[in-house]
């Protein structure tokens, strides 16, 4: 993949330039389709992580959250995944909780590969208190409409008991604290 060849080789042009080009179609897909929880509670996070180095570290954990709104997404990615062998063939026929969960370890599996963090846990400086600040900030009644835009549409009054678990999730790896909706 791109990203591996990049990683390895970082004056790659051509892997640099694949990975430019993902970038740009991840802004396209902002404006066309919005954000969603990786993106909007990344921001609390801005002292320890980069904003893409966090959302690269929490869409797995949103993935399993979204699993059953974004199957069609999942079974291509499950898919491309498969062709770099970060996701076993026989996980192409899940559906449901289960693909959403199999495409998250496929994230995780690729983190590792370059070097990524893959918990909250693993990054210097990390305390509840940014937990905390990304909930408050999710309860921000001006990004209500970030809330209610995402694959599983939240409000406020959801955030601690739906985004809590993701972000407890997000911060030791165990996905089963993830309470679905």
């Amino acid at each position: 993949s791109s990203i591996e060849k990049a990683a390895a080789e970082p004056f790659d042009i051509e892997a640099r330039e694949a990975l430019g080009l993902g970038t740009d179609l991840g802004g396209y897909a902002i404006m066309v389709g919005g954000t969603n929880g990786a993106h909007l509670t990344s921001f609390s996070f801005v002292d320890i992580l980069s904003h893409g180095r966090a959302c690269a570290l929490l869409n797995p954990y949103y993935t399993v959250f979204f699993a059953s709104s974004i199957q069609k997404q999942l079974k291509k990615l499950a898919h491309l995944f498969s062709k770099y062998g970060l996701i076993d063939e026989s996980s192409l026929s899940l559906d449901g909780q289960k693909l959403g969960l199999a495409v998250a370890k496929a994230l995780i599996a690729l983190s590792k590969r370059v070097g990524y963090p893959t918990t909250l846990g693993e990054i210097e400086g990390m305390s509840k208190a940014h937990i905390e600040r990304a909930l408050q900030g999710a309860k921000n009644p001006q990004l209500e409409t970030k809330l209610k835009n995402m694959p599983v549409p939240m409000t406020s009054d959801m955030v601690d008991e739906y985004m809590k678990p993701i972000l407890e999730a997000a911060l030791n790896g165990d996905f089963s604290l993830i309470k679905i909706l």
